[in-house]
């Protein structure tokens, strides 16, 4: 039924275009932008808003800035549904009856393809992955992930191989989130190096872990009372939640500490998160601390802090059901999983782990020797902006 359901808005969607009765218009979410004035700027019911639950309330200040997001209009301008992207998976929707406008959340629909682009270096490693996939994400992930073992400027010559193993997710037509690279090589002066993703790090060919983006927990803290998840389907509801944090229990006045070092960009209201403090880190990462009581007296936008330095205190204001910590963790301004990165040391893996590493990377050390041997040209993604005027 949930499946026909979503099937129904796109073929919705689909057919207006095509008969030409209506039109479809891609926009970018405001930076500072709310879901409340989202409604006032478009002339929809607020209640929309104010009718939602707690959760659902919060999720809506989850929309990153510059995020995608279409509004389908008929013939005379008006706003018949829209669909903006929370997180990776869910989509708020909007959409209209006989009985007038309503809201839902709905799973995002997209297909994921796997790709294996092979090349050889002609200026660099990151100008030549854009060059030939449109993708600055994987440039980016691709180039970090290499940074604690390859100096890119000094170590990599013309004419060096590179094969990155990864998936994409597309949404109509278009890249959309994070790629996920399985496994990479890169040749410094003849040596390759390989890098693989396995049980949800990355591990060089030893099987030693490579050094990545971990976290300090940002407070003391009696229990998690609601873990992270992309999309969650509640059997008595019948509805979609997300949770695109991990929330941590605590009494009122605990101190949080920054989860690693950065620099703060917000400190302020946001929406259902109340008192919350953003601060950006390395390599495209961003945490968040939300509900707060308030904050530390020397934070302010523009401070850098230190891993561990208190920032503020545990509260419950905003939309909060109870004194906690809402933590977030962002990368490229997609919502992961904080648990992931809460982490002291790196790992070596040993015994029948190492064995069973081992085993698992032969099918993606077959798929780069094919790579490598087979020259064959990756398809170049589109990365328009998603259009449809009326026909006339």
């Amino acid at each position: 039924m949930r499946i026909l359901k979503n099937l129904f808005i796109i073929l919705f969607i689909i057919s207006g275009m095509l008969f030409g009765s209506t039109k479809l218009i891609e926009k970018k979410w405001e930076k500072g932008g709310t879901f409340l004035k989202f409604l006032e700027n478009n002339k929809l019911p607020l209640k929309l808003y104010y009718n939602l639950n707690v959760g659902d309330k919060e999720l809506t200040s989850e929309i990153a800035a510059k995020s995608r997001y279409q509004i389908l209009k008929d013939s005379n301008g008006t706003i018949k549904q829209v669909l903006i992207p929370v997180g990776e998976e869910l989509q708020i929707h909007i959409g209209i009856h006989k009985n007038g406008y309503f809201i839902n959340t709905i799973p995002i629909i997209y297909k994921t393809k796997y790709k294996i682009l092979e090349t050889s270096i002609t200026s660099s490693a990151y100008k030549d992955i854009i060059k030939l996939t449109n993708n600055y994400l994987l440039a980016n992930e691709f180039v970090q992930s290499y940074k604690k073992s390859i100096n890119f400027k000094r170590d990599i010559r013309k004419g060096d191989k590179l094969v990155i193993v990864y998936a994409q997710k597309i949404r109509l037509g278009r890249q959309f989130g994070n790629p996920l690279i399985e496994a990479s090589m890169v040749e410094t002066r003849g040596v390759k190096h390989y890098i693989y993703r396995y049980e949800g790090r990355y591990y060089n060919a030893e099987g030693k872990e490579i050094a990545g983006f971990f976290l300090s927990a940002p407070c003391r803290y009696r229990r998690i009372s609601d873990r992270f998840t992309y999309k969650r389907w509640h059997p008595l509801l019948h509805i979609y939640r997300a949770h695109l944090g991990i929330d941590y229990a605590a009494s009122v006045g605990t101190p949080v500490h920054a989860a690693a070092n950065g620099k703060v960009i917000f400190a302020g209201k946001k929406g259902g998160y109340g008192n919350c403090i953003i601060i950006r880190h390395i390599d495209g990462y961003k945490t968040l601390y939300a509900h707060l009581r308030k904050f530390a007296r020397s934070i302010r936008r523009g401070k850098y802090v230190k891993k561990g330095k208190t920032i503020g205190y545990v509260g419950t204001t905003g939309l909060s059901t109870g004194p906690h910590l809402h933590f977030g963790l962002y990368k490229n301004n997609h919502a992961i999983n904080p648990a992931n990165t809460i982490k002291v040391t790196k790992s070596i893996l040993n015994g029948k782990k190492r064995k069973a590493f081992l085993q698992y990377i032969k099918k993606y050390n077959k798929e780069i020797k094919i790579a490598l041997t087979k020259h064959k040209k990756l398809e170049k993604e589109s990365n328009f902006a998603f259009y449809m005027p009326i026909k006339k």
